[in-house]
Parts: structure tokens; C-alpha cells; sequence
């Protein structure tokens, strides 16, 4: 997909999710500035920015106070489905995370920002201590496709430990805020070690 112009406004989609880096997204889109956004990023191939909601809604609502987490996910286009009129189903790929600054909206209720983007995870092994975590990702991911589901796009990265923790972080029954706080941390080491300590702490993972 196209790069990203850092002294460009990049056009934000802001959700009640959080998305990672190499991580899958599915939308279905139906309002008319996300619809516009999603034709001028196919035209364009250019991307836009996932960021978490603060507070306020996804659906645009007169006079809602609307407050956006200051580190969001550039998303690149997979594809798109216009099956149904009027409605998109769209697939994404996290990218690369971003500051944002001066968030405004245009008069249509489209999100816009400037950003800063910020350095991709260092790639680095998981420790060995993490190995019951790293089995317990390939194990639920076998677990998952039996069911039919396949939330993690390919390839399935073990040996980083970046993209476990963040595939582990995707899936997790934590609080938007916490996924928040993990997608930021700028050291993936310190962010698979939060994530063992959480499933050591469910008794996901055995000591």
C-alpha cells in the first residue's frame, strides 16, 4: 500500500478497538465519510489511521464529546467487499504506530490528524522463559482455524517476539485501555513479558 507523508493530515477512523502492528481488522462500513474515506484510499492506495476512542461512540452523534488516544495504527487496505449497497466490508493490515497531533474534524465528521510515525518493533527472539507462551499462541490458533476462525493474518512469526505478543494482545479478555497501554510500549520484550505474567496469572501458561 502506499507510504504515508508525515506533513500530511492522515485521515483517521477512530473505534472502539485497538489494532496492532501486523494485525487483521474487519470493518463494516456504512457511514458516508467512512464510505468516501475507504473510495479514496482504493483510488489512491494510500492508508488511513486506526485509533482507539478515549471516550464518545463510533457512530457519529450531535454534540458527543469525542476524545482520541494519542498513539494509533496506520492500516493498509486488504480488500473490500460491496456486496450490499451502501454497506462496506472491509479487511485491513496494522502497519506502523503513530503519534497524532492537532486531531480536527471536517465538516462531513471525517477525522483528521498530524502525525509522527514511530519505530517498528526491534525483532528479537522470545526468551526461552516465554516458551509456554509461544506454544500456547500456536495452540490456540490451531484451536481457533478447527472452529473455522482465523483471526492472524500470515505468516505466523514465533520467533518474534514483537508479533507474539501482540497477536496474544489481540485476543486477550482485557480492557480496551489495557490494550491501549501494550500496543504502545516502544519494547516488545517488556510487552511479551506483561503478556506471560497475565496468562501465568490465569493459569493459561504453567510455571
Amino acid at each position: 500500500m502506499g507510504t504515508t507523508d508525515p506533513r500530511r493530515a492522515l485521515p483517521l477512523f477512530p473505534l472502539q478497538t485497538v489494532l496492532f502492528p501486523g494485525g487483521l481488522l474487519s470493518l463494516k462500513v456504512f457511514e458516508a465519510r467512512y464510505l468516501d474515506l475507504m473510495g479514496r484510499c482504493l483510488r489512491e492506495a494510500r492508508p488511513f489511521g486506526v485509533v482507539a476512542l478515549r471516550r464518545g461512540t463510533e457512530v457519529r452523534r450531535a454534540k458527543e464529546a469525542i476524545a482520541l488516544e494519542a498513539i494509533g495504527t496506520i492500516a493498509d487496505l486488504l480488500d473490500v467487499d460491496s456486496a450490499q449497497a451502501g454497506i462496506l466490508h472491509v479487511r485491513c493490515r496494522g502497519r506502523q504506530r503513530f503519534s497524532l497531533s492537532d486531531p480536527r474534524q471536517d465538516p462531513d465528521g471525517l477525522w483528521l490528524a498530524q502525525i509522527e510515525l514511530l519505530p517498528d518493533d526491534d525483532v528479537v527472539l522470545p526468551e526461552q522463559a516465554y516458551a509456554g507462551t509461544v506454544r500456547g499462541l500456536a495452540s490456540a490458533i490451531s484451536t481457533l482455524k478447527a472452529q473455522g476462525a482465523e483471526p492472524f493474518l500470515e505468516p505466523h512469526l514465533f520467533d518474534q517476539a514483537g508479533w507474539v505478543a501482540n497477536r496474544w494482545c489481540e485476543i486477550l479478555p482485557i480492557s480496551l485501555a489495557a490494550k491501549q497501554k501494550l500496543m504502545e510500549l516502544p519494547d516488545p520484550k517488556l510487552r511479551l513479558q506483561l503478556v506471560d505474567e497475565f496468562l501465568r496469572s490465569k493459569g493459561v501458561v504453567k510455571a
